[in-house]
C-alpha cells in the first residue's frame, strides 16, 4: 500500500506542487481515506520525502542513461538540459520552487543526493571531452566538476534568480555555454557553435 501511495502522490506533486497537493487530494484520487494515508505516512511531510527521492532516483537513471549514450560531451550536456526542464518550470506551483520555499530541509539532502549521484557521471564526461580533443587538458577535473554543480544549483535559486523575472530555460542555456567556454578547446569552441546552430539555441 505504502507503494501504491507514492506511485499515486507523485504525479499530483509533479502537477501541482508538494504545498499546494494535500492529503486529501491524494486520498480522493485513490479512493481511500486519509487515514489509511496517515497509517502509512504520519506526517505529510515524511510522503513529501520519500516521494522526492523515488523521483529523484527515477530522473537520475534517465540523465546517467543520456549520458552514457551521447555521442559526446557537449551535446550531451544539452541532451540533459532538455531532460531537466521536464521537470523545472519557473510557476510558483513547480516543484523545485515549493520544495525550496516550504521544504527547505528536504531540499539541502537532494542538493547533496545530486551531487553523490552525478558527481561521477560529470566527472566522467570531462576526462571524455579531454580524451576527444574538446576540452582543454589542463582543467583540474574535480574543481570544475564542484564548480559546475554549484553553478546549476545557483540558477535553481529561487532567491538568487527570482522565478518572475528569470526563465529557468534561459538560464539554464546560458549556464551550459557559460560552463563549456570555459574548458573548451577551440576544437570544442567550433562543435559547440555547430550544435547552437542546429539545435536553434
Amino acid at each position: 500500500m505504502k507503494h501504491t501511495i507514492i506511485n499515486e502522490a507523485v504525479p499530483l506533486f509533479i502537477q501541482f506542487g508538494f504545498k499546494s497537493v494535500t492529503i486529501d487530494d491524494i486520498a480522493l484520487k485513490m479512493g481511500v481515506s486519509k487515514k489509511t494515508i496517515y497509517a502509512h505516512f504520519p506526517k505529510k511531510e515524511t510522503l513529501v520525502e520519500t516521494s522526492v527521492f523515488m523521483h529523484f532516483d527515477n530522473v537520475i537513471d534517465k540523465i546517467l542513461n543520456i549520458s552514457k549514450h551521447s555521442k559526446d560531451p557537449i551535446i550531451g550536456l544539452y541532451q540533459i538540459k532538455k531532460e531537466a526542464l521536464k521537470h523545472l518550470s519557473n510557476e510558483k506551483n513547480s516543484p523545485v520552487y515549493q520544495l525550496q520555499k516550504y521544504y527547505n530541509s528536504i531540499y539541502n539532502k537532494l542538493k547533496q543526493m545530486e551531487f553523490n549521484a552525478l558527481g561521477g557521471m560529470f566527472s566522467e564526461s570531462i576526462r571524455k571531452g579531454i580524451e576527444m580533443g574538446l576540452f582543454r587538458p589542463e582543467i583540474n577535473i574535480d574543481f570544475v566538476t564542484r564548480i559546475f554543480f554549484n553553478g546549476i544549483r545557483g540558477i535553481k535559486d529561487i532567491e538568487l534568480f527570482p522565478i518572475e523575472e528569470y526563465k529557468i530555460d534561459q538560464l539554464l542555456i546560458n549556464f551550459s555555454e557559460y560552463h563549456l567556454r570555459a574548458i573548451c578547446t577551440e576544437a570544442g569552441i567550433d562543435k559547440l557553435n555547430t550544435y547552437k546552430k542546429e539545435l536553434n539555441i
